[in-house]
């Protein structure tokens, strides 16, 4: 079994929020996950979108590109067409990065990105045609990429409608093994008041790769109590990097490999950089990985 350990951009800059890390620059994102000890990254959006000038600055730094998000919206009506021209248009991307995964998200009606509480009844309930038309969907771009040997891996994400434990397992249990795979998320898990232990028994098989996020119980607890929106929750710091906040990872590291995991394992931490260094925080997870990761 082997694990890899990567990081992603978005400890340094934030995707939902470009405010949040706009002085970092994509050089010394990759210098400084490459210091920390990292091989592997996901794509973040300071990074050049030409191939060969991405290639060669990520090697530079003996780092490899593991996967990248996309965002699908196959249950908002005459979505289908366009995200299927979309995800061509990524999946050639990815493909001639040599990446292996894509983490596809439905973001449908989605909230995470509104002032809306995040953890509140505003998060899309899908109607059965609307589910219908995601497991469609999503089997469309799954085929697609087992064609050119990629794989997808379904991200579940606060804010959605693939978020709490009975989505995922309604998604799971609807959906096709060969075509579409599981993204644990250990923050989200939590978010949602979901222990990932279960995510492992239930999925182990359909569990092809890994964001390793911990959580600030306090700042949950102050997220609900006050009705934050997303990005105030992350800048209020509800995620840290793992051995930073309550989340058992040796548990989950073990019960991952006691179920032959094997790939990468991807520290995500959406935090405010001004307030959480991001070489600091990255180093501080890598050093705290390596006790159950060798």
């Amino acid at each position: 079994m082997h694990i890899k350990l990567g990081v992603a951009p978005i400890n340094w800059c934030n995707d939902d929020d470009p405010e949040l890390g706009k002085e970092i620059s994509f050089e010394q994102c990759i210098m400084e996950m490459a210091e920390a000890g990292y091989i592997g990254t996901e794509l973040g959006n300071k990074y050049p979108r030409e191939v060969p000038l991405l290639k060669k600055a990520l090697a530079a730094q003996g780092l490899q590109l593991s996967s990248a998000w996309f965002s699908t919206f196959f249950t908002e009506p005459g979505q289908y067409e366009n995200t299927l021209s979309r995800f061509m248009d990524h999946l050639s991307f990815m493909r001639a990065m040599g990446a292996s995964f894509i983490n596809v998200c439905e973001c449908g009606h989605a909230i995470q990105g509104t002032t809306r509480p995040i953890l509140s009844p505003y998060k899309p309930e899908f109607s059965k045609e609307q589910w219908g038309a995601l497991i469609q969907g999503l089997h469309a771009l799954g085929r697609i990429a087992h064609d050119f040997n990629l794989r997808l891996v379904y991200h579940y994400h606060a804010g959605t409608g693939v978020f709490y434990e009975h989505e995922i397992d309604y998604l799971m249990e609807n959906t096709s093994p060969q075509l579409i795979s599981l993204l644990l998320d250990t923050g989200h898990a939590a978010f949602a008041d979901i222990d990932s232990l279960n995510l492992i028994h239930k999925y182990q098989e359909r569990i092809l790769y890994v964001h390793l996020k911990d959580i600030r119980p306090e700042v949950l607890d102050k997220v609900k109590k006050e009705h934050m929106n997303f990005m105030d929750a992350v800048r209020a710091g509800v995620f840290t990097v793992p051995g930073d906040g309550s989340l058992d990872f040796e548990t989950v590291i073990k019960a991952l490999l006691k179920h032959q995991y094997s790939g990468w394992m991807i520290v995500e931490a959406e935090q405010d950089p001004a307030k959480a260094p991001p070489l600091q925080y990255a180093k501080k997870a890598f050093d705290f990985l390596r006790e159950f990761i060798q």
